[in-house]
């Protein structure tokens, strides 16, 4: 798998986290216990940290950046869907960002809240704990996340980099 220092950035990644071959992880970029990484992510952190908590995972295709002045952090037991771009954001625990968003810089996303698949949540946003945000630009929903869902989605993944930590081999 692709794992890249620049210069003296170099990751720290949990030995039980879950980093697919082809996700592509560079500087400063710390993973959680349990964590997984799937196909084609990319978590570059170059111009500052980038820190992913334990139990969250990273999806397919999603991107992970940072500003030279702004983090990016995601917490423990989040989901954060296919093809989603993170940059100089917050994504507090218990969260799930859907397929296809984009949550922008300084934004925070609160506890156990939902962005819905394909939100554009704008630049320093505050979603509250427990809310919805949806459409673009995103909308608040109070209340309308469904925290049981988003902890189901998170074990599973827990479970899923379990499996193909033991199980995945290439056939070619």
């Amino acid at each position: 798998m692709p794992i890249y220092a620049l210069g003296s950035q170099e990751p720290t990644i949990a030995s039980d986290a879950y980093i697919h071959p082809q996700a592509v992880i560079i500087g400063s970029v710390t993973i959680g216990s349990e964590s997984t990484v799937w196909p084609h992510a990319v978590l570059r952190g170059d111009d500052g940290e980038i820190i992913v908590g334990e139990r969250t995972s990273i999806q397919d295709g999603s991107v992970l950046h940072t500003t030279p002045h702004l983090w990016t952090r995601v917490g423990d037991d989040c989901v954060i869907g296919h093809l989603v771009h993170l940059e100089g954001c917050t994504v507090l625990s218990r969260a799930l960002v859907g397929s296809n968003s984009v949550v922008l810089h300084d934004a925070v996303i609160g506890n156990g809240a939902l962005v819905a698949a394909s939100a554009v949540v704008l630049g320093g946003t505050k979603v509250p704990d427990g809310a919805m945000a949806a459409g673009i630009p995103a909308k608040i929903r109070e209340g309308k996340s469904d925290a049981e869902m988003i902890a189901m989605g998170a074990a599973s993944y827990v479970e899923r980099g379990h499996r193909f930590a033991k199980e995945l081999r290439r056939l070619d």
